[in-house]
Order: C-alpha cells, then sequence, then structure tokens
C-alpha cells in the first residue's frame, strides 16, 4: 500500500530526534508512525510542508486556475499527482488555536482542486460531490495538542475532525476516517511520551489497505 504522509511542522521531520531545542513531538510521533507502516512493507511517500518551503496562501492567479480545472504552481501540480497515487493518507500536525497550522489548511484549500481530486455534480440532490481519488481508500489524522481531549471533544465540539472530516474529505466521498489525537502532551511524562510513540509505530505496524466499499468512519 502506498501512504501519503503529509506533515506539517516548522522544524520539519529532522526534529523527530529527543534533541533540547530542536526537537518536535509531533515530529517524533510522525517518525514513528512512519516506522511502523515500513516494517508492514508498505511504500512511505512523504510530503514535509516546511522542508518543501510549500506556500498555504492561495494567490490570485491560483484560484483563477482553480476555478479552470488547473494549477499554476509546480508544487502544487506535483501533490495532487502524489495524491492520486496514494492508498492511504496521513496528516501529522500540533494544533494551535484548535485547529491545524496554516500550511495544512493551505494543503486542503490549493490541492484539494475541483476537476483534480472531486467533482461536483450539478444538480445532485444531497451531496453534490463526487471523488476523483479512486485509489485512496482512508484518511488518517495525527494531532499533537495542549488542550485537554475532554475539553477538546465536549467543549470545542471537534473542529478538526470537523474542518478535515466532515467538511472536507467526508464530502468528498472518501470513507474510513480515522482521528489520533495525542492530547495534553505538556503534562505527559518522558516515560508516557515513549509509550505513545511505540503504540504508534505499533498501530501502523498493523495498518492494513481499507477497500472503499467499507462505509463506517472509524475513530481511534
Amino acid at each position: 500500500m502506498r501512504i501519503m504522509f503529509v506533515f506539517d511542522h516548522p522544524y520539519t521531520l529532522d526534529a523527530s530526534d529527543n534533541v533540547p531545542h530542536r526537537r518536535s513531538f509531533t515530529a517524533a510521533v510522525a517518525a514513528a508512525a512512519i516506522r511502523g507502516a515500513r516494517l508492514a512493507g508498505h511504500e512511505i511517500d512523504l510530503v514535509d510542508l516546511a522542508a518543501d518551503g510549500f506556500d498555504p496562501v492561495m494567490s490570485r492567479d491560483d484560484l483563477v486556475a482553480w476555478r479552470l480545472k488547473s494549477m499554476v504552481d509546480p508544487v502544487v501540480v506535483d501533490y495532487q499527482r502524489r495524491l492520486l497515487d496514494a492508498d492511504h493518507l496521513v496528516f501529522a500536525f500540533p494544533v494551535w488555536w484548535e485547529a491545524m497550522p496554516a500550511a495544512t489548511k493551505g494543503f486542503l484549500d490549493r490541492v484539494l482542486t475541483k476537476g483534480v481530486v472531486f467533482e461536483e455534480i450539478a444538480g445532485a440532490k444531497g451531496n453534490p460531490f463526487r471523488n476523483l481519488m479512486p485509489r485512496l481508500g482512508g484518511v488518517t489524522v495525527l494531532s499533537i495538542m495542549t488542550t485537554p481531549d475532554a475539553a477538546y471533544r465536549w467543549w470545542f465540539r471537534d473542529p478538526l475532525t470537523k474542518i478535515l472530516f466532515k467538511g472536507t474529505f467526508g464530502k468528498i466521498g472518501v470513507k474510513n476516517l480515522r482521528w489520533v489525537n495525542f492530547a495534553s502532551v505538556t503534562e505527559k511524562t518522558p516515560e508516557q511520551r515513549e509509550r505513545m510513540l511505540r503504540e504508534t509505530e505499533a498501530r501502523f505496524a498493523a495498518l492494513r489497505p481499507v477497500g472503499r466499499q467499507e462505509r463506517a468512519h472509524a475513530r481511534v
């Protein structure tokens, strides 16, 4: 299975090592997931948004091209090509002000182009979108936050899943949407964090292809 990892952190994935002032737990989680997926024999396609210098802002020329079902940015074109080749998509990012960082939102805005990854059906009743990513069997979100899990789910009402799942991939028609949340990370001991990383590696080592006929959204 080909897994596309979209990693979003200013320190890049190089910050996965536990080196003071150069470390990122988000990077450590992503690295653990990639290790596990490789142990299972999956092919990894890493998109490191910061390392790529990805610009999340949609320009005037971008929007004109988007409306014409084309792209002017070769980075976006490359991401779209790789997304269409993916069997599974994984996002990994820290949660800032209860949502994803700008680069991840920009990936949604600029890469998920109408006529390329989905199409709009005129006059449709219900959901007017059709998925144009036939290989994509599921999406997993790895979010790292300082907010307590209960507060995020019940007080803030899961803004991430509303944006990424209900408002984006679910709307397009992608099934098997999984959310793995690492909450209150600043309150965890080093031992607890190491256990979280081991569990993440094991989770992805057990990841198997998901048939598109499976309809249930899963939260794990």
